[in-house]
């Protein structure tokens, strides 16, 4: 395949999608599923070990034509057709397509990809953390210095209506309310 096979394959397909999904004609809906089943076809093809053979670290046929994908904006198309709503259609041959692309990848490998960036992340955000609690912390004393050292006691008295003492008189309570 060229490299500028995979362009012949997006112009097709990004020209029916300005439109709605119901102002597509039936020729549209068929062509964009016929690419998609063709890209699915291609990233399906098995790799060759004959023809595969060759320095350590070169790129395998399967790698170079997700380059080639890559390259011609094909992936964000496909990024597209999977998160929007209106063309939820052609979410299986996406999926199918996005399996195939990941075929020669162990979830290990992907999941050791991200490790690195998430480790930095991670003490990077601690750092922050840290820092945000240091200054919470001066903030907090430095109020507590600009508040008056005597504290008044008094917790109010209460008069608690329809609650007969001795007598005919109203109960006077003389605690919190939180502790009735």
């Amino acid at each position: 395949a060229g490299s500028g096979s995979p362009w012949v394959l997006r112009g097709p397909l990004t020209a029916p999608w300005p439109q709605d999904w119901e102002q597509r004609q039936e020729e549209d809906t068929l062509l964009i599923e016929r690419i998609l089943l063709l890209v699915r076809n291609v990233l399906h093809i098995p790799p060759d070990p004959t023809e595969e053979q060759g320095v350590d670290g070169d790129a395998s046929v399967h790698d170079r034509v997700l380059w080639a994908l890559h390259i011609s904006g094909m992936d964000d198309l496909l990024k597209f057709l999977a998160s929007a709503q209106a063309e939820q259609q052609w979410a299986l041959h996406v999926l199918e397509i996005i399996s195939l692309m990941f075929r020669d990848q162990s979830p290990e490998e992907l999941a050791a990809l991200g490790q690195g960036q998430v480790a930095a992340e991670h003490g990077e955000d601690t750092r922050e953390l840290e820092t945000l609690r240091q200054r919470e912390l001066a903030e907090r004393r430095a109020r507590a210095l600009q508040r008056p050292s005597r504290h008044s006691r008094f917790g109010g008295s209460y008069v608690l209506q329809g609650l007969k003492a001795i007598g005919d008189r109203d109960v006077v309570f003389h605690k919190g309310l939180h502790n009735v």
